[in-house]
């Protein structure tokens, strides 16, 4: 018997953060077989999604049909998804709720139908849905949400439906009401520690996704997740999330690893996975660590305390453990106590682990103390 879809948190690769406008066949195709050679498939990594950019930019065929870039999809993206799925991967698509897409290529706004057609022939699995140049109003995006949620039902064929309007209208509240499986609860996530001024709006850093991530983890669950964006581990400064002079260390990357598991956000590579290195590797492929995100009771994490600028989180874990996140958001080392009443256990020995190190760090009673680095997360599991 299956599991339903999205009965864990989705994970995968998008195109964006690395390609942007450059997506193509080939690049696809060599990152399928390359989530293969490096174990990232065994992993749980097993959705290809395509980004913005991949169709014909000024128009619709005659039919109204949307029209793969020959140029960039030679063979067109049936084929493309048929060696996707050769390779023991589901494939995603990507459109917009609008006329354009972020990018002014045709969006599915008044064609819902059609596309959803066109896309199920091509034996697409997975929709990403955005947001730009459409209405403000939360009433008018629950209602083209809702077009494209019945519009993909209605094709037969089982899609998981991705909604991407960033979170300015409360997508956390409706998103499973329109069929969604994952709605994105913040803006573009950059490749930086702190929210930078950019093209007359703010480009978001990582910190802000940890006030984020508080604010909604009621909301996330079985079949539909709090989307804290896709990840920028492994950009190092490089593709469309760069910002001059910016680029987040190791430990940085660790620590948006650490929150979106515990938060049970999707995990979305968005680094080139042809050529990362070990230490990228490293954060996407430890087991303990994405059993966290995977847990089967699917219960996002929450702060239960903060201590100058660290931060407790707790997330209950099938296994009748307790994950506890300790995050240091300040430029200081800190020692970080944690107590048994903080973390909702008894005062009755039990044993910690770091996940990260995949190592036992102590059996304790009443407290343990923790030394953080800036800006690093401590990922723990706690068994009585």
């Amino acid at each position: 018997m299956t599991s339903p879809l999205a009965s864990t948190p989705p994970m995968g690769w998008n195109s964006w953060n690395t390609f942007g406008e450059n997506i193509n066949e080939a690049v696809v195709r060599e990152t399928a077989d390359a989530l293969v050679s490096t174990g990232l498939k065994d992993h749980g990594y097993n959705y290809i999604v395509i980004d913005d950019c991949w169709s014909v930019k000024d128009r619709r065929d005659g039919s109204g049909d949307l029209i793969a870039d020959p140029e960039k999809f030679p063979n067109g993206i049936r084929a493309l998804a048929e060696y996707v799925h050769s390779r023991g991967f589901k494939f995603g698509i990507y459109s917009d709720a609008a006329e354009k897409t972020c990018a002014n290529y045709p969006g599915s706004y008044g064609f819902e139908e059609q596309d959803a057609q066109l896309w199920a022939s091509w034996e697409v699995d997975f929709l990403k849905y955005d947001y730009c140049h459409a209405p403000q109003e939360q009433s008018v995006a629950i209602e083209r949400y809702a077009r494209m949620g019945e519009a993909l039902r209605k094709t037969g064929r089982e899609f998981l439906y991705s909604l991407c309007e960033w979170g300015g209208r409360a997508p956390h509240l409706w998103g499973r009401q329109v069929g969604g499986h994952m709605w994105r609860v913040s803006g573009d996530v950059h490749d930086t520690w702190v929210n930078i001024w950019l093209h007359g709006s703010y480009g978001l850093g990582l910190d802000a996704l940890i006030d984020i991530a508080q604010e909604v983890h009621a909301y996330g669950g079985r079949g539909g997740w709090n989307d804290l964006d896709m990840l920028i581990v492994g950009l190092k400064g490089k593709g469309q999330m760069k910002i001059a002079g910016t680029g987040l260390s190791f430990l940085e990357y660790q620590t948006q690893m650490s929150l979106w598991c515990m938060a049970c956000s999707p995990l979305m590579i968005g680094c080139d996975v042809r050529t990362m290195d070990s230490e990228t590797a490293s954060l996407l492929t430890n087991r303990e660590v994405l059993d966290v995100n995977q847990d089967v009771l699917g219960i996002p994490a929450k702060r239960v305390k903060q201590i100058g600028q660290s931060e407790i989180w707790t997330k209950r874990l099938a296994d009748e453990s307790v994950a506890v996140a300790v995050i240091n958001r300040g430029s200081r080392g800190e020692e970080v106590t944690i107590r048994s009443r903080d973390i909702g256990m008894l005062d009755t020995p039990k044993l910690a682990r770091n996940l990260w190190l995949q190592q036992d760090v102590s059996d304790f009673k009443t407290e343990l103390v923790q030394r953080v680095q800036p800006h690093e997360t401590v990922l723990l599991k706690v068994s009585q």
